[in-house]
């Protein structure tokens, strides 16, 4: 209930919802016993929010198979992550490869870069279902390359990217690689060093259950990045330059230590939970919902095919509908909760050939009912029928 109305929520894929109780709980504890600054003082408080801090980045550090926790430096969101990322590894000159199905997230950072430094950025292609050639990645190195930078899955087909087979290449080729888990961290395994990632960006408030402002970026022990900010660190406060010393170094100024003590609640109940069982519901959920629109007539579905790996995102187009229209009916009549546009991945759009209209999003969660996606499905077949019956 929102708002003492109905309300269900297929619209995960760009903020998780609801939160598992102990997110908000461990936040308002936060607030009420420990809001201090972590790392500026040896007072009880200061210390306690510190903890809190290093508790978080050790959950994360399970979770992703993190040797070093201190690895990890926590950003605003994705967006932060991947723009640390990026703006912090390329110099003038170096070349990048990406793919097609990239959030303007790693795009616009890439484009600005390209115009500012002169780097080069090759766009790989991939199919209408989200596939890309590894062959077509490995062919597009040159000896000016310094990164591969690719979503693990993407925000609009819900297609997985073979990002093992990447880190291999990357390894043997004496490449970066950059992966975008926004779509996939907290509900797809994600082991970096098995996977041979460099840097991972990583959003709070996804698949991680935790709250809107927290993130993080790790980065390989082996890899310095220039910092996006200087500032405040509480750590070597007498230099004049921002300490070595990490994750002090990409973490400039007061943390979101509420935000924290959220997120590593959300952490906690997916490593209880299980990334296997939280992705074995979400497929199946995703498999019913493309089931049933796929039944519905002039209903086009975008990405793999029904029974193909995916994460839970199910975009289609409805004949003759426009996608802000469907949308609009859904919440307003229906009480359903989706997206509909661009979604930040205009290439994606292009790949999918659905550039021109943009799409319907329906992205189901872990505690997103059967119930809600029968819902869902006879929603859409009433739109239709209401619409279309006299066009």
């Amino acid at each position: 209930m929102v708002e003492n109305k109905s309300i269900i929520y297929l619209d995960n894929a760009a903020t998780s919802w609801p939160k598992p109780p102990a997110v908000w709980e461990a936040m308002e504890r936060n607030m009420r016993e420990s809001a201090a600054n972590p790392g500026r003082g040896s007072h009880a408080m200061a210390v306690k929010a510190s903890r809190v801090l290093f508790e978080a980045r050790k959950r994360l550090a399970k979770l992703f198979r993190i040797a070093n926790p201190n690895d990890i430096a926590f950003t605003l969101n994705t967006t932060h992550a991947l723009n640390l990322a990026i703006q912090g590894l390329l110099k003038p000159g170096d070349h990048v490869i990406t793919t097609t199905l990239e959030h303007n997230s790693v795009r616009r950072p890439l484009e600005a870069l390209k115009r500012k430094l002169g780097i080069e950025v090759t766009y790989v292609s991939t199919d209408v279902q989200g596939k890309v050639n590894i062959k077509e990645v490995e062919e597009a190195i040159t000896s000016q390359t310094k990164l591969i930078a690719v979503t693990h899955s993407s925000n609009l087909l819900g297609s997985i990217l073979p990002v093992e087979a990447l880190g291999e290449i990357a390894r043997r080729k004496g490449v970066k690689l950059l992966v975008d888990a926004a779509q996939s961290a907290g509900v797809l395994p994600i082991d970096v060093e098995a996977m041979g990632i460099d840097l991972l960006a990583f959003p709070g408030h996804k698949g991680l259950m935790g709250p809107q402002g927290t993130g993080g970026l790790y980065i390989h022990p082996n890899l310095e990045l220039e910092p996006l900010m200087q500032g405040g660190t509480g750590s070597k406060s007498e230099a004049p330059e921002q300490p070595n010393v990490r994750p002090d170094r990409y973490e400039a100024g007061t943390q979101n230590t509420v935000g924290i003590a959220g997120l590593s609640e959300g952490v906690s109940y997916v490593l209880k939970e299980t990334i296997q069982a939280i992705h074995e519901k979400e497929q199946a959920l995703t498999f019913e919902l493309m089931e049933g629109l796929q039944s519905i007539p002039g209903i086009t579905l975008l990405g793999p095919a029904i029974g193909e790996e995916r994460t839970a995102i199910v975009s289609f187009l409805l004949k003759g509908v426009d996608p802000s229209e469907m949308a609009f009916l859904l919440d307003q009549q229906f009480g359903i909760a989706v997206r509909a546009g661009f979604h930040c991945t205009p290439l994606g759009h292009e790949t999918a050939g659905s550039f021109g209209t943009g799409a319907v999003r329906a992205s189901p969660g872990y505690f997103t009912e059967k119930s809600e996606i029968v819902s869902m499905i006879n929603a859409v077949s009433e739109i239709n029928r209401t619409l279309n019956s006299g066009r």
